[in-house]
């Protein structure tokens, strides 16, 4: 093939992935310019969040009482500039959202104490629920949960600001960071925690209560799905189990669809749980029978 050829094979690829028929849906166009959010920065804003709700274990680790207000105004004054941005590149998804980027990004930055105060609770359960863990530090710096629990209680944050797009990524992120897959939509109450965490799901419009415990594997899924006339999943269809106070959820169990897992429910693991429980039962798997032994006599004949 000669270089004639080779230009006409590329102007031929390249009408063929201009088609408009082959672009429905895969196509972000850009009007005067204006990005998506861009992953590399949400990162930042991600970090800058953690140095500010667990300041010395995130960003700077250098501070001490008298120079920790100057670092978070630093940190905050960082994080009102790129959120804003951010917001407003994600709204561009949304033109019917009433808000500005920058009404959004204070009513968000009013919520830190707040989130610091829900983040401490899920600390204090992972150090508790975990006789291996020998200090708070080390829960915040070493334990995934924190890094997925962190990002998902900002991205639920934005989520409840009406930011689209955003709380998405940032889970995503920490997703792929840590094994642990959190929809930014669920609802997850205080003393949250998460032992091991790899391979951990919980779907969009799970409602989780407090001091509830999961190990690594559960799924916390959809069983079915509502279906329109055209066969298409309907969206906002609540349909993720809700997980009441005190429950523990061992590893690999898969517990699926809109049911209620009672208060102090105790669910074993690997076990398959697709209806509601009540308060205090546990679920495990049932005991294998012993085999029965055939001896020649009882088969009748050889």
């Amino acid at each position: 093939m000669n270089s004639n050829e080779h230009s006409d094979l590329l102007r031929q690829t390249v009408s063929r992935l201009s088609e408009p028929d082959s672009l429905h849906g895969l196509f972000n166009e850009h009007n005067d310019g204006d990005p998506l959010p861009s992953a590399p920065v949400l990162a930042e804003i991600v970090d800058l969040c953690r140095a500010i709700l667990f300041p010395g274990f995130y960003g700077k680790s250098t501070l001490n009482s008298e120079t920790l207000p100057y670092h978070i105004g630093v940190s905050l004054d960082r994080l009102v500039s790129l959120l804003t941005q951010q917001v407003l590149a994600g709204l561009k998804a949304l033109p019917t959202q009433e808000k500005s980027a920058t009404a959004i990004t204070y009513d968000f930055i009013t919520r830190l104490p707040e989130l610091r105060n829900i983040l401490a609770t899920d600390v204090e359960a992972a150090y508790n629920g975990d006789p291996a863990a020998i200090s708070y530090g080390e829960i915040i710096s070493c334990y995934p949960v924190i890094k997925a629990i962190s990002s998902y209680r900002i991205a639920h944050e934005l989520l409840l600001l009406g930011v689209p797009l955003i709380p998405r990524i940032i889970t995503e992120m920490a997703h792929s960071e840590t094994g642990i897959d959190i929809h930014p939509g669920a609802q997850i109450g205080h003393h949250f925690t998460i032992d091991h965490g790899t391979g951990v799901v919980i779907g969009a419009t799970c409602i989780i209560g407090n001091h509830v415990k999961l190990y690594q594997g559960v799924t916390l899924g959809a069983r079915s799905f509502t279906l329109d006339d055209n066969g298409n999943p309907v969206k906002g269809v609540p349909r993720h189990p809700i997980i009441e106070d005190n429950v523990i959820v061992y590893s690999n169990a898969t517990v699926l669809g809109r049911i209620t897992i009672a208060r102090n429910t105790i669910i074993g693991g690997n076990v398959w749980v697709t209806e509601s429980t009540k308060p205090g039962e546990q679920v495990i798997q049932a005991k294998k029978r012993k085999s029965h032994v055939v001896r020649p006599e009882d088969w009748g004949c050889l």
